[in-house]
């Protein structure tokens, strides 16, 4: 392997960078290739800095031989010097020698930062040499543990800056705990490190699921034979003192200069202990008065300033602190217990892989157990000290079984939430998880997962063990759980699409307000015309059954202009995304979309068509053009004072559970279009119709009317999600008090609670819902201004029975929804909503029998029992 080596601490050196060297040897004595470029000075804290404008002139440094102890380490007596040397050219420009044989062992020193180190290395100096494999950043003189230390740290900076150069990168950090740097343990911990090194390499995850590791290795003797694990970055923030203090000023410039290096020893020996961190003048307040002595207050209030220097001095006392108040499982604690941490990142601040957080690394995973990606070793082994911090435990279920939980959601934004809230929901002595092979994330449908053979040679149980499956549709291993279901969960009902395909769900809205005229989703599922198409050209005969279309499409043909027409959205039945959806009010129109689908059709095969000048990215899958559904146009939309006059829809998350509790969770979002509203017969350059522009059909612009973010460039994004909770007043007055959104609540309760009904009772050949398995959907509503409709319930307590000026439209049921559009903003919204889910799954589905289960209303959090049906297979 052949391995760029950078750091922050600069060349080796016993006062700020001592361990390079050290790590280099056993790099090379292992085999490996090793190319070094290095800042030519001390470069830390400095991150992932580019210096602007700089032109970076480098210099080489040829380190002694490896008869003698590594640069950096202070050598035994009698020993030669081992400091290297320094040269302004390379060996080769300055003795001519062109052989490899003849040429030292030489390193570039550059006067720039470790990302330029980096750059540089990969790109420019070490060109001739076969192409670079890894990139390691370090080992960094300190440790790289706790977000204080990690998101300034200059050898996280040159993995990161490697990691956006598409190289596998990882940071190394010495953490050490006392003055004596031994070289016995320092050789130690450079050999250990070199085995983590290449164990992570050979595990590197094909998937793109991590782009670097953070590995802490404490300085410590015997470091080699104590574990290595995954663990978390511990979120900590400084308190006190931050970084800096202020000091009188010093006139004299060279006094100044002198004392730079001065500083960052004493810097360097605080970091060698906690309890040093905290002594002497150091590390003390500022306690200089806010006005200085003989300085008045002016009339204006404004206190004088005094002329003062601020010292680089930080506080680390305050990160020793926060590690010993935190839960154990974060690098802080690894490296305290004398256990090195690895910490799987992603290159945009996400930390990646934390399903693994808090289990034991394999160096060499055996065939089966660790096939499956399962460790034995819970939290409390990992210790090699004792410590009094308490952990705050999970609630105990009723059984004292353990779970084995395969979680492989597919999507990185929702993995490590899942992660999170199931094991808020159990405890860790009784949780046991699987992965699909070793290094895999996420199983496919080419590669299906087989449960019994994950857990066979794993589970201790002599019966069936409990097992918990959270992965995509396509690989959930419902054979297994069918034949295992009274110990078994999985997160999706085999068949449910009388809800998640537009023609179906129509269809179940139809057959059950036939025969309930009464019901809700009477007046808040718009009436719906449904029809294959083929082709183009026999679009015609494909709406020979659609009445209701046909007598509207010709009564706007007669219409004095587009304003006067009834308007219609057609969406293809089974896309999703918000893709292929399409605004028309003549058959013209009509005809017009599906003639310039089948146009691109035939110009870009069957791999997907669209405009390709479409600005919102809505092409559609040839595949899902077959079945379509129109739906009258919903207008005028509540449009909100605050809001910029865009049109919005609502996302509501909902669990169902068992066969069948239907919960609708009370923090639900509102998503915005990405411009203005504009009547769909406004036409942007022009009114719609055909005279002045001949033959072309002109379209509205879908901007104004799609909320669904998918479809909007990033930069068009800004606040289109937002807490639906947290939307402004729309001024309508109500009786009682009542607020618009709690009428809108109310009225989504009662429509999800009953199309889930309508969906078990009225459709049981395309919705059976398992008692062994939970799922959860994403519904999206409309509200529109006007259609007043009755109240007459309450999930919201506050709605009384009144007339609404306000009604929430169903628009469609998806299951296993896009968590990405909540953004990372409002990502707590998604996080609570798996808490909670979990939190019920676990407890009636995994450790209860589901019907029998006692469930206390403080126990569901913010998911609201919307509806409970006696489907007698619970």
């Amino acid at each position: 392997m052949h391995i760029l080596v950078v750091n922050d601490d600069g060349p080796p050196s016993t006062s700020s960078s001592p361990y390079v060297h050290s790590l280099v040897r056993e790099l090379q004595q292992a085999g490996h290739l090793v190319s070094v470029c290095l800042p030519h000075t001390q470069r830390s804290w400095i991150g992932k800095a580019h210096i602007i404008g700089q032109t970076v002139e480098p210099t080489y440094y040829r380190p002694p031989p490896p008869s003698v102890t590594p640069a950096g380490i202070v050598p035994k007596d009698g020993e030669p010097d081992n400091a290297g040397t320094l040269h302004t050219r390379p060996h080769r420009q300055t003795t001519g020698v062109e052989t490899v044989e003849d040429a030292p062992e030489e390193w570039v020193l550059v006067n720039g930062t470790p990302a330029s180190c980096v750059q540089i290395g990969l790109y420019h100096v070490f060109r001739e040499r076969p192409p670079i494999d890894l990139v390691l950043s370090g080992p960094n003189f300190g440790r790289n543990t706790t977000a204080v230390f990690a998101l300034s740290s200059g050898t996280l900076g040159g993995a990161l800056e490697g990691a956006t150069c598409n190289k596998p990168s990882i940071a190394l950090s010495y953490a050490f705990f006392s003055k004596n740097h031994d070289p016995d343990i320092i050789a130690e911990a450079s050999r250990h490190s070199v085995r983590v090194v290449e164990a992570l390499y050979k595990q590197w995850p094909q998937d793109c699921s991590v782009d670097l590791y953070s590995v802490n290795v404490p300085l410590i003797a015997g470091v080699s034979s104590h574990k290595v694990v995954y663990a978390s970055i511990l979120q900590n923030y400084w308190r006190e003192g931050g970084c800096f203090v202020a000091e009188d000023v010093v006139e004299d410039t060279a006094e100044v200069a002198g004392a730079t290096d001065a500083e960052e020893t004493k810097i360097r020996d605080s970091e060698k202990s906690s309890t040093e961190a905290t002594a002497g003048e150091s590390f003390a307040e500022d306690s200089a008065p806010a006005t200085a002595p003989g300085t008045t207050t002016p009339s204006g209030g404004h206190t004088s300033l005094t002329h003062r220097h601020f010292k680089w001095q930080p506080h680390f006392s305050d990160v020793y602190r926060s590690v010993d108040e935190a839960q154990p499982g974060n690098d802080g604690w690894a490296v305290r217990e004398g256990l090195t941490s690895i910490t799987p990142l992603k290159a945009n601040f996400f930390q990646a892989a934390t399903h693994l957080h808090q289990t034991e690394f394999q160096f060499d995973p055996p065939a089966k157990a660790e096939a499956a990606g399962v460790t034995d070793s819970p939290l409390a082994d990992l210790l090699i000290t004792n410590t009094d911090t308490e952990t705050q435990p999970a609630p105990t279920p009723a059984s004292n079984e353990k779970l084995y939980a395969l979680v492989s959601y597919e999507d990185p934004y929702v993995q490590p939430i899942i992660l999170d809230a199931l094991k808020a929901a159990v405890p860790e002595s009784q949780l046991q998880l699987l992965t699909a092979a070793p290094g895999a994330t996420a199983p496919t449908a080419d590669q299906p997962v087989s449960l019994q053979d994950l857990l066979d040679g794993v589970a201790a149980e002599p019966d069936a063990p409990k097992v918990l499956q959270i992965t995509p549709y396509e690989v959930i291993d419902f054979d297994y759980a069918a034949s295992h279901a009274a110990s078994t969960v999985v997160n999706s009902y085999i068949i449910r699409k009388a809800l998640i395909r537009k023609h179906f769900l129509a269809s179940t809205v139809e057959q059950w307000v036939a025969k309930r005229p009464e019901s809700v989703l009477a007046s808040h599922v718009q009436r719906t015309e449904s029809f294959e198409v083929d082709y183009a050209e026999f679009l015609d005969d494909a709406l020979v059954e659609a009445f209701d279309l046909r007598t509207s499409l010709d009564a706007n043909e007669e219409a004095d202009d587009a304003a006067s027409r009834q308007w219609w959205i057609l969406k293809p039945s089974m896309s999703d995304r918000g893709q292929g959806i399409r605004l028309f009010s003549t058959m013209d129109e009509l005809q017009a979309i599906f003639d310039g689908w089948e146009a691109a059709q035939e110009e870009n095969g069957d791999e997907g068509f669209g405009d390709d000048e479409d600005d919102h990215n809505d092409a559609v899958a040839a595949a899902d053009l077959r079945h379509f559904v129109v739906q009258p146009y919903i207008h005028p939309p509540l449009l909100l004072p605050a809001t910029g006059g865009r049109k919005f829809h609502i996302r509501v998350y909902v669990l169902c559970l068992g066969a069948l509790r239907v919960y609708v969770h009370r923090d639900m979002l509102a998503l915005f279009a990405a411009t203005a509203y504009t009547p769909p017969w406004a036409i942007e350059g022009g009114n719609g119709d055909n005279s002045d522009d001949g033959d072309k059909v002109r379209s509205p612009n879908l901007a104004a009317h799609l909320t669904n973010t998918c479809l909007q460039d990033e930069a068009d994004k800004g606040d289109s999600v937002r807490r639906f909770w947290d939307l402004e007043e729309t001024g309508h007055s109500m009786d009682g008090g009542t607020t618009f959104k709690d009428v809108i609540f109310d009225q989504i309760c009662r429509v999800t609670g009953e199309v889930f009904e309508a969906a078990a009772v009225a459709a049981p050949i395309h919705f059976q819902p398992l008692s062994h398995a939970f799922e959860v959907y994403g519904l999206d509503f409309l509200v529109s201004a006007g259609a007043p409709a009755t109240l007459a319930s309450s999930f919201s307590p506050s709605v009384a029975t009144s007339t609404a000026p306000v009604t929430a439209w169903l628009l469609e049921v998806n299951a296993f929804p896009d968590f990405r559009q909540t953004g990372t903003g409002l990502q707590d919204v998604v996080a609570q909503f798996w808490a909670d889910t979990l939190r019920l799954v676990v407890r009636r589905q995994v450790f209860g029998d589901g019907a029998n289960v006692d469930e206390k209303e403080e126990e569901r959090g913010g998911l609201v029992l919307v509806k409970d049906v006696a489907l007698g297979r619970r």
